[in-house]
């Protein structure tokens, strides 16, 4: 379109913004090209239902992101543009179910001070054991996050982590710490807790990763999650997640960023490169024009990627993108509440989200469900109360709920209840006759919520899928992130790691590793290899490396 750039980026999501803000800040000249009329992908606030009350649309809870590497190196410049939290220093999360012998309401809380959660735990041995579980993560804190935020298929980046564990002594058990993270969640709480409340706490919180109880890596998952929460809470961003966007917006616009709105990436254009036998990528042809870049991170699913946008893809990539597993649809609704919630056990009115299940036998019998196409009987039910931690959200007295459903099939087959139509797909019938279902879940632990709900908003698999092309098939996920299609193979073996066959082309999104979540892991792991220096071992390997010529 005019000079030629250092970096364009499709897309605007949290990983996009995060490497557009790190690369300007070290002077490179950026471009993000983003097909919908704002920024900020899966990050959205608005008043969905009535005015006055404040709607985060999708994604809401940032504790991965303040305690990522990306908050350590924008979060000071987010700040002074106006990005403010709200946070808790007492409870954090909360689940509530009915026991499945007897009935009764049973209750387990999360506080930010971990001897405090541990002391409700009703077991005599359960209460030492939750706090071994994080003084365990925590001895191998610095390799699990390390693992999180390196290269896998890097031997360098892998020897590194390597070596600091020898360094540090912390060698010594890491067999059992292996086998333990590769668990699923059930088997994990299973192998350490006798009592109810560690699963009914916490693996309801696999489903925000991606996974369901019964999957790998829940071993690893569930106590990160735990951990996360217990050092940093879960917060909010102040008058909504689109205050949040603002902030980023007026940091690339301050460093000269240049934001392509309603501009559709048709083609990453390739060239050759300088040896004249490999390829490199030299810009992005968009609905707007062309823009020229020596480098290009594409922040897309493997499919969009792999058999649209890069028309003579790398062998193999195009037929194993066109395999690659998208993970359950999810479903939001969104509640605009004449009062509060009043919930039967009075300290849930002050946690900031609830999960409505017991743990991994419910949850697991929903994902199983939906799995199946089916939409479950009764399924997990995540209650957002962002007002218990700004109340600005809604008018004085009144409340908003963020409630989201992770375990929905995108093309229903049948419902497990046998009680509602699905021969019409998602249709608006569909979708309030599930919301009467979520309500009846809630009305079973907060009576009386349904009289309060002045006005709805439902977004259903296929209005996810519709808003985000990332979101196939309704997951927000970025694919499956069970093991096959994690870690070391995410999004697959022919295009694992961010570095594509295509010179000056990266992967960069949920669906790379670290994989989902609001860190911006990838984006901040990517624009630090672009603007580090070369180390003594990565020039000691290109002086190695044989000669294209």
């Amino acid at each position: 379109m005019d000079h030629p750039l250092d970096v364009a980026i499709i897309g605007s999501g949290i990983n996009s913004l995060v490497a557009a803000a790190e690369l300007a800040l070290a002077g490179k000249r950026v471009c993000i090209i983003e097909r919908s009329d704002r920024l900020g992908g899966f990050i959205h606030s608005a008043e969905r239902t009535l005015p006055g009350f404040i709607h985060d649309t999708f994604s809401s809870w940032h504790p991965l992101f303040v305690s990522g590497g990306a908050y350590g190196a924008l979060g000071k410049e987010l700040h002074a543009r106006g990005l403010e939290y709200c946070n808790t220093s007492g409870p954090v999360t909360a689940g509530v179910a009915a026991d499945p012998v007897t009935g009764a309401h049973r209750v387990i809380i999360a506080h930010r001070d971990p001897a405090e959660t541990a002391a409700a735990f009703k077991e005599p041995r359960d209460g030492a054991a939750y706090l071994a579980m994080l003084d365990d993560l925590g001895r191998n804190a610095e390799t699990v996050f390390g693992a999180f935020g390196a290269e896998l298929r890097s031997f360098g980046e892998v020897a590194k982590i390597a070596f600091g564990a020898v360094r540090r002594g912390r060698f010594s058990g890491t067999e059992a710490f292996v086998r333990d993270s590769v668990m699923s969640g059930r088997n994990y709480v299973r192998s350490r807790f006798d009592g109810w409340e560690a699963d009914q706490l916490w693996s309801p919180w696999l489903l925000h990763a991606g996974l369901g109880p019964d999957q790998a890596t829940g071993g690893v998952m569930l106590p990160v999650m735990a951990m996360s929460m217990h050092g940093f809470g879960l917060p909010v961003v102040k008058g909504g997640a689109s205050q949040f966007v603002a902030a980023f917006e007026s940091l690339l616009r301050d460093n000269g960023v240049r934001i392509m709105l309603g501009a559709e990436a048709d083609e990453i254009l390739v060239g050759p490169d300088a040896s004249g036998k490999g390829r490199s990528a030299t810009g992005v042809r968009t609905s707007q024009g062309v823009v020229s870049a020596g480098t290009v991170l594409a922040n897309v699913s493997p499919q969009a990627l792999y058999t649209r946008l890069l028309r003579q893809p790398p062998a193999g990539t195009a037929k194993a993108a066109e395999r690659y597993q998208n993970g359950r649809g999810a479903m939001q609704i969104h509640l605009a509440l004449d009062k509060p919630v009043e919930w039967l056990d009075p300290r849930l009115n002050t946690v900031p989200l609830v999960h409505i299940s017991n743990g991994s036998d419910s949850t697991g019998i929903a994902c199983a469900q939906a799995e199946a196409g089916l939409l479950p009987n009764e399924p997990s039910v995540v209650v957002g109360q962002q007002c218990v931690l700004d109340p600005s959200r809604a008018p004085e007295g009144k409340a908003t709920l963020w409630l989201q459903l992770q375990e929905v099939p995108f093309t229903p087959v049948g419902d497990a209840a046998g009680q509602l139509d699905v021969a019409g797909g998602w249709t608006d019938e569909l979708k309030h006759g599930y919301l009467e279902r979520v309500l009846a879940r809630i009305e079973q632990f907060a009576p009386g919520t349904r009289a309060t709900v002045l006005a709805s908003d439902i977004l259903a698999p296929t209005d996810l899928s519709s808003a985000n092309p990332n979101a196939v098939n309704g997951d927000p996920y970025g694919g499956s992130a069970e093991l096959f299609q994690n870690l070391l193979w995410r999004p697959f073996p022919a295009a694992a790691g961010h570095q594509t066959a295509v010179e000056g082309l990266w992967h960069i999104g949920a669906s790379t590793h670290p994989g989902p979540g609001l860190s911006g892991g990838s984006g901040h792991l990517v624009a630090q290899k672009l603007t580090a220096k070369p180390s003594r071992f990565s020039r000691i390997q290109s002086a190695l490396k044989p000669s294209k010529r």
